[in-house]
C-alpha cells in the first residue's frame, strides 16, 4: 500500500492499495488478454505476468491517474514484446459457445450474439483492440492512445472504421442498424461479448 497527498496541496495522505486495485481490474485484464492471445490458458499466463510486473513496479504508478489504463499498457507491452508468433491454438468452438451463452439468452439474442462474434473476428487486429478498450473496458480515447502508443485521432479513426465495417458485415439486421451512429455507445450485446473476452470461432 502506498500513500499520496490529497488535492490542493493538502497534507492528508491518501491510501492507495495496489492489490485491491489489481483485483478490481482483473476481469477487464482477462478479457483483453483473451482477445490478444485467443486462448484462455495463454491469457491467464499473460495476466499473471502483468500482475507480477505491476506489483514489482508499483512505485512507478502515480495515484490519482488511471490504474486500469496503466495495467492495460503493461499487459499489452508484455504481449507484443513476446511476439505474435507465440500465440497458440484457439479454444474449441463447443467450449466457447457454452461459456459465452452461460447466461442463457433467448434464441434470437443468441443468434445476434453469434452474428456479432463472427463479424467481430473479421475486423483487423487494430480495430478489434480499440473496440475492446473503448467499447467494453471504459477506457477513454486519450487513454487508449497512450496504451496503444499512437495519436488520439488514430484511435478515433480505428473505432469509426471498425464500427463502419461491422455495420457493413452485419448488413440490414438489428445489430448492424444500431452501429450506424459511430458516436453512440456500443449496443449492450456487443459490449457484453467484448467483456466476456471470447476467442475466435474456428
Amino acid at each position: 500500500m502506498t500513500e499520496a497527498r490529497g488535492g490542493n496541496g493538502a497534507e492528508t495522505p491518501v491510501k492507495f492499495d495496489i492489490r485491491a486495485e489489481v483485483i478490481a481490474v482483473m476481469p477487464h485484464l482477462r478479457a483483453f488478454a483473451r482477445f490478444l492471445t485467443g486462448n484462455r490458458e495463454r491469457a491467464d499466463d499473460l495476466v499473471q505476468d502483468a500482475v507480477v510486473r505491476a506489483l514489482t513496479a508499483a512505485h512507478q504508478f502515480q495515484p490519482g491517474t488511471n490504474f486500469k489504463a496503466w495495467m492495460f499498457t503493461i499487459l499489452r507491452n508484455l504481449f507484443y514484446n513476446e511476439g505474435r508468433k507465440a500465440r497458440v491454438k484457439m479454444d474449441p468452438l463447443d467450449e466457447v459457445t457454452e461459456n459465452q451463452h452461460a447466461a442463457g439468452p433467448t434464441q434470437e439474442a443468441g443468434l445476434e450474439f453469434d452474428d456479432f462474434r463472427r463479424a467481430f473476428w473479421r475486423l483487423t487486429e487494430e480495430q478489434r483492440e480499440v473496440l475492446i478498450l473503448v467499447g467494453a473496458s471504459g477506457v477513454s480515447y486519450e487513454e487508449a492512445a497512450e496504451i496503444c502508443n499512437c495519436a488520439v485521432g488514430t484511435i478515433k479513426s480505428r473505432v469509426s472504421r471498425a464500427r463502419t465495417q461491422l455495420t457493413r458485415i452485419l448488413g440490414g439486421d438489428k445489430l448492424g442498424s444500431r452501429l450506424k451512429d459511430t458516436d453512440a455507445p456500443l449496443p449492450a450485446e456487443m459490449a457484453a461479448f467484448l467483456t466476456l473476452g471470447g476467442p475466435k470461432r474456428n
